[in-house]
């Protein structure tokens, strides 16, 4: 089983390869590509490391999502303003000592290195058993590309100095350094930087490789989170249209669509699948599997190696405050109690883009349930005023809002969290807001702990998309219209709308776009987005990928950072606005880590650092 070998993964690449001869011993960090692998299930042991990398800190282990892209995107405000790195991310301008920038690049590349390792593996296995079968070889390989694919796509959307574009537009900037097999001495790390059209050729060449490696392999349920050919060739079809190449993206996106047997989840499914449930769904093309188990502390940081991440111990919701033995709190809002460690909370931009209109503004009242001495979260003296909440309400069931605001985020007063795996109670605004009524406040949902305390169980236990089949829909939907197909465009991006609607994704419906600029959500005119408010196509990527990682890589292939920067103005935990204006030279391309700078003397840093 793929999945419960990924704890092993590190531990089994590095097995020392020592012959029984004290005299002949082999370095103790390594292993001896003359004895290891010489089965099947040795390469297949080097292969898991692929995938159990993916779990390091530096991208879904801990800081890529919430502290680095969360707050790039503005997807959140941070309570905690002590962290510079976070801050540099927020104002979108960073630092070449940033550690986030550093600790991704150090992971990805470890990542590229751990899949030439098992290609390299898979090699010397036919050389040390001839007889080995060579369709399972295949398979590894198949996935060992599909996933260095993976990582030289971030890589490059992060740190290329450019994206390519129509005709090869911007081919020649620097891409980043390609490295296709293991270094074999210091000399040979010492790579400069490729061209964006090589690095991208390269991309493209490994998702080729494995749509072909992989292709008719269909795994069985304990292997699950194995890649496949409909994953290798979504992520062909996805570098094709971030390299605007539509008419290969609309070929090799549509055989996804029409063939990969994978269908959108009807909409009661989708809500509840970021949270732990519905793992490996019919919408799921390749997915990081989480299991929660901390075995004694906080997933990476415990202390043992398990198969845990700790994102959501930053997004975390609160619940309201009691009594707490000395001074007895109304338990309402400034005193809450937390599912986690949260630092961050939705910017309340986020909530208007959605389309909620009424407001935020509301009273507190008298709870005319409150009883004894005592208040609690369970027993508050004062609430919400019941006509607010009422109308919040009514917003929910007439779907005057985008329904995927509520997949997506945590209302305080009308939303509940289990605060202790057990127990309901209504979710509280984050301190920060406590009494402020001119702010949303609204909780993470998606990818946060809703149905248990994280300080408790310490580990996240919801899976992440590396790709879903909605993300397809939306990217065809891109190609069409590049290629001249307006038409089946629009069809594919509503079709992604009517889901989150809970309508039949294949009939035309009233909440339907009439045309590529037709009026979205985000029009809402408590505070209108005039970019993603007349752009559905822009709109929809954002609202149904909405804290997935994605968004920032559409707002630099794009180019709309200016629009965000002056849709967001700020962050609270910066002390300064958001950049004002996005440089071209600079804000949307992360810095060449200054550690990589100092050790590769043949690599060039990013214009503007």
């Amino acid at each position: 089983m793929l999945k419960k070998k990924y704890i092993a993964a590190l531990a089994l690449i590095l097995l020392a390869g020592c012959k029984k001869d004290p005299i002949n011993v082999g370095p103790p960090n390594q292993y001896s590509s003359s004895t290891f692998p010489k089965t099947v299930s040795d390469l297949q042991s080097v292969l898991v490391s692929c995938y159990a990398n993916l779990r390091d800190q530096g991208i879904f282990g801990f800081h890529f999502l919430p502290k680095a892209l969360s707050n790039s995107m503005h997807t959140v405000n941070s309570e905690y303003n002590g962290d510079p790195g976070w801050n540099e991310m927020a104002a979108n301008n960073l630092s070449v000592g940033n550690e986030y920038p550093s600790e991704t690049w150090q992971a990805l590349y470890t990542g590229v290195k751990n899949c030439n390792v098992t290609i390299y593996a898979a090699g010397t296995l036919l050389k040390n058993n001839p007889s080995a079968d060579q369709q399972t070889i295949n398979l590894v390989l198949g996935q060992a590309y599909c996933l260095r694919g993976w990582y030289y796509m971030e890589l490059e959307c992060l740190f290329g100095e450019a994206y390519m574009q129509a005709g090869g537009v911007n081919g020649d900037k620097m891409g980043v350094p390609l490295y296709t097999e293991v270094p074999q001495n210091l000399a040979q790390t010492q790579v400069a930087r490729s061209s964006v059209k090589d690095t991208w050729a390269l991309i493209i060449s490994d998702e080729k490789q494995a749509a072909a490696l992989l292709k008719g392999q269909v795994w069985p349920s304990t292997d699950a989170a194995r890649a496949t050919e409909w994953a290798a060739k979504g992520l062909l079809g996805k570098a094709y249209v971030y390299t605007q190449d539509w008419a290969d993206a609309v070929t090799t996106l549509k055989d996804v669509i029409q063939n990969s047997g994978k269908t959108l989840m009807p909409y009661t499914t989708y809500h509840d699948a970021f949270n732990g449930n519905n793992k490996f769904n019919s919408e799921s093309l390749l997915e990081l599997y989480i299991d929660q188990n901390s075995m004694g502390g906080y997933g990476i940081y415990s202390g043992a190696a398990n198969s845990s991440t700790i994102d959501g111990l930053i997004w975390a919701p609160r619940t309201f405050g009691g009594y707490n033995g000395t001074i007895p709190f109304d338990g309402t809002e400034g005193t809450t109690q937390a599912l986690g460690y949260p630092n961050e909370f939705v910017h309340d931009q986020n909530v208007v883009r959605f389309g909620y209109s009424i407001g935020s503004a509301y009273n507190l009242v008298a709870n005319p349930k409150y009883t004894g001495s005592n208040p609690s979260f369970l027993n508050p003296q004062l609430i919400q005023d019941p006509a607010y909440t009422a109308q919040a309400i009514a917003v929910r069931t007439s779907q005057t809002a985008d329904p995927r605001l509520y997949v997506n985020t945590l209302q305080p007063w009308v939303d509940s969290v289990k605060f202790d795996g057990v127990n309901w109670a209504k979710v509280a605004k984050p301190d920060v807001y406590a009494f402020q009524q001119n702010h949303y406040g609204f909780s993470m949902r998606k990818y946060s702990p809703i149905d248990y305390n994280e300080n408790t169980i310490n580990s996240d236990k919801w899976d992440y998309y590396l790709l879903r089949l909605a993300d397809v829909y939306l990217l065809y939907a891109e190609a069409s219209v590049g290629a001249g197909d307006a038409v089946t465009g629009l069809e594919y991006l509503n079709k992604v709308k009517r889901r989150a609607y809970g309508l039949s994704i294949n009939a035309a419906s009233a909440i339907d776009y009439k045309s590529l600029t037709d009026q979205t959500s985000a029009a809402n005119p408590v505070s209108p987005d005039p970019v993603l408010g007349h752009n559905p196509l822009y709109y929809e990527r954002w609202a149904e990928l909405f804290n997935e990682g994605t968004w920032w890589f559409d707002v630099c292939r794009w180019k709309i950072g200016d629009s965000e920067a002056a849709y967001f103005g700020s962050a609270i935990n910066v002390t300064q606005p958001l950049t004002a204006t996005f440089s071209d030279n600079k804000s949307y391309v992360w810095p060449i880590p200054l550690s990589e700078i100092n050790t590769n003397s043949k690599i060039k840093q990013n214009p503007g650092y």
